[in-house]
Formats: C-alpha cells, sequence, structure tokens
C-alpha cells in the first residue's frame, strides 16, 4: 500500500505542474486548427508531386486531424503516396505539447521537430521519385490531378468555445499522463528503476523497433506513453523518434476506413514501421 501511495503522490507531482503548460500549448493548436486549418488544408492538396516538402512541414502541426485529412486526400487521389508518407512521419500526435509543457525538454522537442521534417521529405522524396518507376501502381496508388468527393473535416472535433477546447482537450490527456505516470512509477518502485532501464537497454537495437510497433496504434495514448517513458528515461530519444515517426495519430485508421485498396493499405502501414523503425536505429547511434 505504501508503494502505491508514493506512486499516486508521485505521478500527482510530476503530471500537475505541466497543466499551465499543457493548457497554453493547446490553445495554440486550437487556434492555428480553426483560424488556419483550410488554409494548410489547401496547401497540402495544392502540392502536387512535390507536395512531400509541404506534407513535412505541415505534418509538424501538432493537431492530429491533418493526418486524417491527408489520408481522405489520398483515398481521393489528390497526393501522392510519397505526401502522405511525409505527413505521417512529420506527425507527433501529443508529444508536442507534452514535451513543450517539460522546459527542460525544449532541446530535445527542438531536435525533434527538426528531424522529423528532414527524415519525413526524405521519405518521400525517395518513395515518390526513385522508386515510382518500380512500384506497380495498384501498390503505388494516390495522386490523379484531381479530387472526387472528400469530406476532410469529418474526423476534427465539433467547434465549440476555443478556451473550453482547449480545456477538455488540455484534461484529456492530463488523465492519461496521470495514468501512464502512475503505472511507470509503480513498475519502477516494483522492480527498481536500474532493472527496468536493464530491461529497455538488453533491447539494444531492437528497442526503436518495438517502439515503433507500439507507435502504429491509432491512439494519442501510444503517443502520450512514448513520451512520458522518455522523460522517465526508460527508452532513448531515438526510440522515441521512431515511436513517433511510426504514429500517425488516427491518420492511420482513416486510411483503413477511406481507402479501398487492402493492398496500399498494407504497404503503407509497413512503409510507416520500417522507416519508424530504421530512423530510431540510425538515431540510436547518434549523441541526441
Amino acid at each position: 500500500m505504501e508503494i502505491i501511495l508514493h506512486s499516486v503522490i508521485h505521478a500527482l507531482e510530476d503530471s500537475v505542474r505541466m497543466l499551465p503548460f499543457l493548457y497554453l500549448a493547446y490553445l495554440l493548436i486550437e487556434w492555428l486548427e480553426r483560424h488556419h486549418g483550410e488554409r494548410i488544408e489547401r496547401a497540402l492538396a495544392g502540392g502536387g508531386r512535390w507536395g512531400f516538402a509541404p506534407g513535412a512541414l505541415l505534418g509538424c502541426v501538432p493537431q492530429c486531424g491533418f493526418s486524417a485529412v491527408a489520408s481522405n486526400l489520398y483515398a481521393s487521389r489528390v497526393i501522392t503516396p510519397g505526401t502522405l508518407l511525409a505527413v505521417f512521419l512529420a506527425t507527433s500526435d501529443e508529444a508536442i505539447p507534452l514535451l513543450a509543457a517539460e522546459p527542460g525538454q525544449w532541446p530535445s522537442l527542438l531536435a525533434l521537430l527538426v528531424l522529423k521534417v528532414l527524415f519525413a521529405m526524405g521519405a518521400g522524396f525517395v518513395l515518390d521519385v526513385p522508386l515510382r518507376r518500380f512500384l506497380p501502381k495498384s501498390l503505388y496508388g494516390g495522386y490523379s490531378g484531381s479530387s472526387e468527393e472528400i469530406d476532410c473535416h469529418e474526423e476534427h472535433e465539433p467547434h465549440s468555445g476555443i478556451w473550453l477546447a482547449a480545456l477538455r482537450h488540455t484534461l484529456e490527456i492530463f488523465a492519461f499522463i496521470l495514468i501512464f505516470s502512475f503505472a511507470i512509477g509503480l513498475i519502477f518502485e516494483l522492480m527498481g528503476e536500474e532493472n527496468v532501464a536493464a530491461a529497455f537497454t538488453g533491447l539494444g537495437i531492437f528497442q526503436p523497433m518495438v517502439a515503433a510497433l507500439l507507435g502504429l496504434v491509432p491512439n494519442c495514448a501510444a503517443s502520450v506513453l512514448l513520451t512520458q517513458l522518455y522523460v522517465e528515461g526508460v527508452i532513448s530519444f531515438g526510440s522515441l523518434f521512431g515511436g513517433l515517426c511510426a504514429g500517425a495519430g488516427i491518420g492511420l485508421a482513416v486510411l483503413w476506413r477511406v481507402n479501398r485498396s487492402v493492398k496500399q493499405n498494407l504497404f503503407m502501414t509497413g512503409l510507416l514501421w520500417a522507416v519508424g523503425a530504421v530512423c530510431g536505429i540510425v538515431l540510436q547511434f547518434l549523441p541526441l
């Protein structure tokens, strides 16, 4: 009982101090999405065969709704597979506001954003330029230069007051943070921090691969868990990066729902995991 109580107190202490930063971050996100959301969507749709460049930049906007938009545009043949991959890889879902809420993690946040844009652009370019010549059309899919009926906004939450919407989102993510912080703290208490760290370190090169598998879960809980594990020092920056690259928020779930080709969906899902795992492994060898 004493261990459980200590874990609860530790989780509350770590989580509550994040609330002001977290609320301000979500207030900014709500403002961006409401006042510039349609402009961002038009920029994404207008990128053509070089859309992976704006896709990588726009995907970094901390709003998983844009990955859902990209899935709809891809299914309607408005954007290329490289653009979709770039958006998915650049999407970090809840990780950006969570790291922004921890001033000590701001250098990691900057590195995460810069590297995500670079890797997303690189992967999108490779898929759309050299690989396009070798991939069959049935597998490649995407981009015919015209759009069918697209409903890009179906996954966005209803418009309420910006202050209330930001507060609701903050409290929802705060609940996740509290639960995961408690669970991680309890594991540390029961198993010992050194043993837990050793178990993850023992995964070696496989750690980013496992993190990338976790990132494929189409839910913000995955990015929250990965970020908490990184902040607690359980996983490396490379593993965090690999998991967040593979984590496209709800975009992957939307892709499977709106795109008719199972072959293309399997290809994109496998590619997303592979690129995330490889990127994470590469960063394991860098002093980050």
